[in-house]
């Protein structure tokens, strides 16, 4: 059965709401406690609200609590003039959390453990420069954004075989069906090698033409391409269709159009390395499909493409490598190519720490 694009786009709509990638939460810091004017004695001030990551945390864990409000500064007192500071809270988040205002103006990522990002600065005691009364805390609400921290971020429309390819690359075992929509929320596999070196890949929710927009899985799927060092672009080698009410798309125009919904949402995505699989190669015709494919790449020839779907940046592919993920044809060598490319970026990053470090003494 064919499902239509009204009923693909109700289902993602339903996997968007399993998904928990956001969630907005108020908070405020602690008033300051009152002052001694007579004894010259300083209230304590309002304690401050953190967010740390936890590997050990979950968005859902997050929905919990949405109200998170830290501790009131002690009252000065004749036999204690310095007031104690109110009790700081920490909200621990999970790795990859940007956290940000409501109008979007970022307060700090959150990727790794240790770091903490001030959200909510409590108030001053009361002192003499406030009369001696204690001041209230900052408040307001904040948005805890989930980005998924990946060394490779899968990039295909539904059914390309990217879930079967996070299988055949790793040890993840992701949902797989031959029905568009199969991935409802992201996946991260591990891809290991002979000498233990590990690399992390996703496979995010599938794209559709126009998720710059938000429409199906949109901005979820794209905000989680940002962390990626290396995108791996997963395209049937015989071309795309989502449904029989939507154009059918070759190969080459496949490409296009996930290079152009890259571009809209955030035109530095790419910029970013990648790599091309041509997936299905074990299907008859593939062979001139390949052919077809590579030589428009190559000459960067466009006349066959719609000037709608043309971006105004062109991906520039480190390689382009033919598999069936399905029958695992040159899975290995695909295996090796993203080795050595995250390698290759890796070197660049570290030349350039060193540059940035020299040129700031």
């Amino acid at each position: 059965m064919v499902l239509t694009t009204a009923v693909l786009l109700r289902k993602a709509g339903r996997w968007r709401s399993n998904f928990i990638d956001q969630v907005r939460i108020h908070v405020k810091g602690g008033a300051g406690g009152q002052g001694h004017p007579a004894y010259g004695g300083k209230g304590g001030n309002g304690g401050d609200v953190f967010v740390k990551a936890n590997k050990n945390i979950s968005m859902k864990d997050l929905k919990m609590k949405r109200r998170h409000v830290a501790g009131i500064g002690e009252n000065s007192r004749v036999r204690a003039l310095q007031g104690s500071k109110g009790n700081d809270v920490i909200i621990k988040v999970p790795l990859g959390v940007c956290v940000a205002t409501d109008d979007r103006h970022v307060l700090g990522d959150l990727d790794t453990e240790g770091p903490k990002v001030l959200v909510a600065k409590g108030g001053l005691g009361g002192c003499h420069d406030n009369k001696w009364s204690g001041e209230k805390g900052q408040g307001g609400n904040i948005k805890l954004i989930l980005k998924l921290i990946a060394d490779v971020g899968l990039v295909g429309f539904p059914n390309a075989g990217k879930s079967t390819l996070l299988k055949a690359l790793s040890r993840s075992q992701p949902k797989i069906a031959s029905y568009p929509f199969t991935t409802i929320r992201p996946q991260v596999g591990i891809v290991e090698y002979p000498d233990q070196r590990q690399i992390s890949l996703a496979d995010l929710p599938g794209l559709i033409e126009g998720a710059h927009m938000n429409y199906g899985m949109g901005h979820t799927f794209l905000r989680h391409v940002e962390r990626t060092k290396l995108l791996l672009f997963m395209v049937d080698v015989h071309g795309f269709q989502l449904s029989d009410r939507n154009p059918f798309r070759s190969s080459f125009e496949t490409i296009m159009l996930l290079n152009k919904e890259l571009e809209l949402y955030k035109p530095e995505l790419t910029r970013k390395p990648a790599i091309l699989a041509l997936n299905k190669m074990d299907i008859e015709g593939a062979e001139e499909c390949l052919q077809e494919t590579r030589k428009l790449l190559q000459e960067s020839d466009y006349s066959s493409i719609s000037e709608e779907l043309r971006p105004a940046s062109m991906i520039q592919f480190e390689d382009i490598i033919p598999v069936s993920a399905q029958e695992g044809h040159s899975i290995d060598l695909l295996k090796d190519r993203i080795r050595s490319t995250i390698d290759e970026i890796h070197q660049r990053e570290h030349q350039q720490d060193i540059k940035e470090q020299a040129n700031n003494r």
